[in-house]
């Protein structure tokens, strides 16, 4: 029974909505509220998907071969580089170098040998003075007294011998075979230049040339490669 002066309602019994506990214990509504659990347990769909192995397998392997062949190419990068940009000009550097050394006189010896009978050989000059750095011009001559056609290899020689490397040839006979009627005579040019590193303690230079007969058989015209880069 109510008491006086309190509310009928108050002594109504309350009708009862579950707790939110007695919600969650429901399954359609725990169902809301529970996380599905990822590990070892948790159903195949519910885990993370890993990255494909074949896709990293790629990568790394794109990654090695761009690294090999960037070594191998960088130094003709590098060199294509230098000499677009004249940043290491080994040649020039040498020019340089060279430029600064004062010319000085230097006494050059020319000499000819014929190996085999048939060919006189000679200089038009046996001796001059030329100053090192200057284009030197010398004429050989040669004449075939056989009543045959003759080809010949002319092979050169320095006195002394490393002075060679200093005798920078612009145009020589003995670049090649030359082949001589019978009875021609011919005046041959030699064409060079004398670098002015040649030591010092060379102040006199034999330049000699000895003509040998090459048999018909081997005859070409190919330059000698002792000779093709002096």
């Amino acid at each position: 029974m109510a008491r006086a002066g309190q509310p009928a309602h108050r002594d109504r019994p309350c009708p009862v909505r579950g707790s939110r506990l007695s919600q969650l214990r429901h399954p359609a509504v725990a169902e809301q509220y529970v996380t599905p659990a990822i590990g070892p347990l948790a159903p195949v769909s519910a885990r993370p998907r890993p990255r494909s192995n074949r896709r990293i397998v790629a990568a790394l392997l794109t990654v090695i071969v761009g690294s090999l062949l960037f070594v191998s190419v960088q130094p003709r990068l590098y060199q294509a580089f230098c000499e677009w940009t004249g940043l290491y000009d080994i040649d020039r550097a040498e020019r340089v170098a060279a430029s600064s050394i004062p010319p000085r006189p230097v006494t050059l010896e020319f000499d000819a040998n014929s190996h085999d009978g048939g060919l006189v050989f000679r200089p038009e000059t046996s001796s001059m003075v030329a100053r090192t750095g200057e284009i030197v011009h010398v004429v050989y001559r040669v004449e075939n007294t056989l009543n045959r056609t003759v080809i010949g290899q002319a092979i050169p020689s320095y006195g002394p011998q490393y002075a060679g490397g200093y005798v920078k040839k612009l145009d020589c006979f003995c670049f090649k075979q030359q082949t001589f009627a019978a009875h021609e005579v011919r005046e041959m040019p030699v064409v060079f230049l004398l670098d002015q590193r040649l030591p010092d303690e060379v102040n006199t230079l034999t330049l000699s040339y000895t003509f040998f007969e090459v048999p018909a058989g081997s005859a070409n015209s190919a330059a000698t490669p002792a000779e093709s880069g002096k």
